[in-house]
């Protein structure tokens, strides 16, 4: 997969407190800082996204990244226009998805959109809810035009059940957004998923309120630099 496009101070943001993130109100628009007091706290899972994708074969991304790059609309890497690169696609984003219910998080150069569990799947199912084709629907439009970035879809739960049927349906959850990106015709080699089960929890496990947000399906955007 990816360790080729993950430099050395993008790796380092893996190892940042969580209250370096930023994140944008999808009701309001608004700018917002995390909080480290909020526990594991927004971050946490690009955070294991980041390190997962820095322990991928090198060779394999490298390749992976050439096969993307020749499909991609500038057919050659962003260079030194990532921020801004990430910056206009960000901003499309928070376009297409105000009031959605889905959050934006941004580290570095990377985005990350958190949609909660309430939204995209019914208890303990792994079907997408229909209501949420169209939110997707709208992500792909913006991935299939900033096509030089990897999508990487995480699937989180709360630690109710076994850890083995956590990760099981984490794991389908993330495959079933992955899925439904590719039949909008995002390009499959972009799209990498994977289950956490319930090791990246954002809030606590304790409350109900807690496991709600621990329940939830991430998608991270890295830029493909080389």
């Amino acid at each position: 997969m990816n360790a080729a496009i993950i430099k050395a101070p993008i790796i380092a943001l893996a190892l940042l407190s969580a209250s370096a993130c930023t994140t944008f109100d999808p009701y309001t628009g608004e700018q917002k800082t995390s909080n480290t007091a909020k526990g594991a706290g927004i971050g946490a899972g690009l955070a294991a996204v980041v390190a997962y994708a820095a322990n991928k074969d090198e060779d394999d991304a490298r390749k992976r990244n050439q096969r993307i790059l020749r499909a991609a609309t500038g057919g050659a890497a962003i260079g030194g226009g990532i921020g801004y690169y990430m910056d206009t696609q960000e901003a499309k984003l928070r376009k297409q998805l105000r009031d959605s219910g889905v959050s934006i998080e941004r580290e570095g150069n990377n985005i990350n959109l958190i949609m909660p569990g309430n939204i995209t799947f019914q208890t303990g199912k792994f079907t997408l809810n229909p209501n949420f084709h169209s939110v997707l629907d709208s992500v792909a439009l913006v991935l299939k035009e900033y096509d030089q970035t990897l999508v990487i879809v995480s699937g989180h739960t709360d630690n109710t059940g076994s850890a083995t049927t956590n990760q099981t349906l984490s794991e389908q959850r993330a495959a079933s957004v992955s899925t439904h990106l590719r039949s909008k015709g995002v390009l499959n080699d972009r799209i990498e998923n994977i289950g956490f089960g319930f090791s990246q929890p954002i809030a606590s496990n304790s409350t109900a309120t807690g496991r709600e947000q621990n329940r939830r399906v991430e998608i991270a955007l890295i830029p493909i630099t080389e």
